[in-house]
């Protein structure tokens, strides 16, 4: 009889393994504990990746890696969804450096967030919270997990040092939220300074976070072009798709819905046949755009460079847990198109930046005054940057001493996000066809400038010939807005324009059991005559001298809204933020007041009632 070994060599192998991190975990790991401070460690790119397996099997969390490893004593967790709170996480952790303390970004969704509290455990550190929302008061997609974790209430967090950033006028207009921003960091990183006893090093020490790597000869398999995470992933598609992994649509229609006039809707419909996707009325579909070629040519040619030429940009920190600003190796093209925001305008810090490569004096006082958080540099601001929207090719033009290496722009500009829509279908009509309705976005700047809005003028040149449909990454964001369980229920849906978009899935939902601007009039028109829609009304503010809005037209019917809301009807609101939204919720607050014989206080609270039911939702953006 042949005799079996008892071990293998796999065996012994990993048995030593286990027992050399035992070993390190309650001999050695207990005298460098007794020591009085954390050191910083440094720890290569091939010692990180096993200490990441170390860290997964012993239960270290992520937080003890990057805190007491890295030597990193402030972390900013950031929710974003546009990519802001992310971008203003950043801004926060790098102006830590100049306030005497090191931080960095995170994101919740790759934290461990229920050992939060050990954080406290650290000298001087200090958790900073930029989170945004969407839709009504929603927590983004990344910060989904963090939230319902807080929101079970079953963890203390005494001794955690934390500040969170209250809330901004993000929903009103991008006019204010560099202006809010900054006021509120004017008021936080000296209180910080006070509490902690550090000292400021200044504000106008200009600090690179990525180290330039140009490339002579670069093999194309192994460049980026435009993948948002994994190499190839638009040659190879893999499910399950999602913000890092989206799927190639075949764009299969691309029609006009205005039959007349100089503006432009949209009607577009995404093949997702094959993708495995699945989607609801009422959700959201992100669209990856790519920036207008003309631009980035033209930046191309202010800036002096070969767009072709491929390059890397490296954090200069061996151990930052963001090794890359944006997808790299890639080119000067790729970057400028695919991953950088260049149609926007340049916050603040992105001038600032660029101050000192201002040659000429007067140009670099008056960027200098422009980027100042005094009254008249934000004013200055807001006029010449905000209200001209002012982009950083435009700045570079009207500044022509301004003359800053692009691998310092790179750098700075914030990265280009998706683009949500409201799915204007339903899966119960086109199970593989996702359809939006966008508004073209096409105007004149106050300096005569023609500006194009990124996604609309780029989803408008994808047109389908023949067989031939051009492909466009999207994914699907789930959504809260849904129609009652219960078709009895009455809905009351308010969406002027393109707000009528996600109202057709929902019609579309419910049908299973004039003018120029009358989006999919025929089909609401029919909806209409087959019962599927009891009423319909429409607001042409065009049509007549005085303008008449969706909200005249609730104040002309309020004794129906009225019985509409005390049948335990449903409300869905979608379009405008700015001041259709406001101006919907005004006028139900009205009639609430007048049929229901209330003061404006309980008017308010009834409303409110039915929100928290679910009964009164929005789907707004500004």
């Amino acid at each position: 009889m042949v005799e079996t070994a008892m071990f293998g060599l796999l065996d012994v192998i990993v048995l030593g393994g286990m027992a050399g991190l035992a070993v390190y975990w309650f001999v050695l790991r207990k005298k460098k504990e007794e020591a009085v401070t954390v050191k910083r460690l440094t720890v290569g790119y091939s010692d990180y990746n096993l200490f990441i397996k170390y860290c997964h099997f012993v239960k270290i969390t992520m937080h003890d890696l990057i805190m007491a490893v890295f030597g990193k004593n402030v972390i900013v967790f950031y929710g974003s969804q546009t990519g802001t709170a992310e971008e203003f996480a950043a801004r926060l952790a790098r102006d830590a450096t100049r306030y005497g303390m090191k931080g960095m970004a995170a994101d919740p969704e790759e934290c461990d967030m229920d050992d939060l509290i050990k954080l406290s455990e650290i000298d001087n550190s200090l958790a900073i919270f930029c989170l945004a929302t969407y839709g009504e008061g929603d927590p983004t997609d990344n910060a989904q997990e963090f939230y319902d974790w807080l929101q079970e209430g079953t963890e203390d967090l005494p001794g955690l040092k934390y500040a969170g950033k209250p809330t901004l006028k993000w929903d009103v207009s991008n006019l204010y939220i560099e202006d809010d921003f900054v006021t509120w960091k004017e008021n936080f990183w000296p209180a910080v300074c006070e509490h902690y006893g550090v000292t400021s090093i200044g504000e106008d020490i200009s600090m690179r976070e990525y180290a330039l790597t140009e490339f002579d000869e670069a093999p194309l398999d192994k460049l980026y072009k435009g993948e948002p995470a994994r190499l190839h992933s638009f040659t190879t598609q893999k499910p399950p798709f999602d913000a890092k992994n989206p799927f190639l649509a075949p764009v299969t229609v691309n029609r006009e819905l205005h039959k007349g006039g100089d503006r432009s809707c949209m009607h577009i419909e995404f093949d997702i046949s094959g993708s495995r996707i699945r989607y609801d009325a009422g959700d959201h579909v992100a669209v990856f755009p790519v920036n207008d070629s003309e631009v980035v040519e033209k930046l191309g040619q202010r800036l002096n460079i070969d767009l072709g030429k491929a390059f890397t940009l490296t954090n200069v920190d061996e151990d930052a847990s963001k090794r890359h600003p944006f997808p790299c190796p890639t080119t000067y093209r790729i970057a400028l198109s695919h991953y950088l925001d260049i149609t926007n305008t340049p916050r603040t810090n992105v001038l600032k930046e660029l101050t000192e490569y201002a040659t000429d004096p007067k140009e670099k006082e008056f960027l200098q005054k422009l980027t100042s958080p005094t009254p008249e540099g934000k004013a200055l601001y807001n006029e010449w940057v905000l209200k001209d929207h002012r982009n950083i090719l435009a700045v570079l033009e009207d500044l022509s001493s301004l003359q800053p290496p692009i691998d310092h722009i790179c750098e700075l500009l914030p990265r280009l996000h998706a683009r949500y829509y409201s799915i204007s279908s339903s899966p119960k009509v086109t199970p593989t066809k996702i359809s939006i309705t966008a508004i073209l976005v096409d105007y004149t700047t106050r300096t005569g400038r023609h500006q194009k809005g990124v996604a609309t003028s780029w989803l408008k040149l994808k047109q389908p010939v023949g067989d031939q449909c051009p492909k466009v990454p999207v994914y699907v964001r789930k959504s809260q807005f849904r129609l009652p369980f219960k078709p009895s229920v009455p809905v009351l849906m308010i969406g002027p324009g393109t707000g009528i978009a996600p109202f057709r899935g929902f019609i579309q939902d419910r049908s299973q059991a004039k003018a120029d601007d009358f989006l999919y009039a025929d089909e609401l028109e029919k909806y209409k005559e087959d019962g599927v829609l009891t009423k319909l009304y429409v607001a042409f503010s065009r049509d007549q001298p005085e303008k008449v809005y969706v909200q005249h037209l609730l104040a002309e019917n309020g004794e129906e809204i009225w019985k509409i809301l005390q049948s335990s009807g449903h409300v869905y609101v979608c379009g405008d933020a700015r001041h259709m939204a406001h101006d919907v919720d005004e006028t139900l607050q009205q009639i609430v007041m007048k049929k229901g014989q209330m003061e404006r206080s309980a008017a308010q609270d009834y409303l409110k009632r039915i929100r928290t039911r679910g009964r009164y939702q929005c789907d707004v953006w500004s």
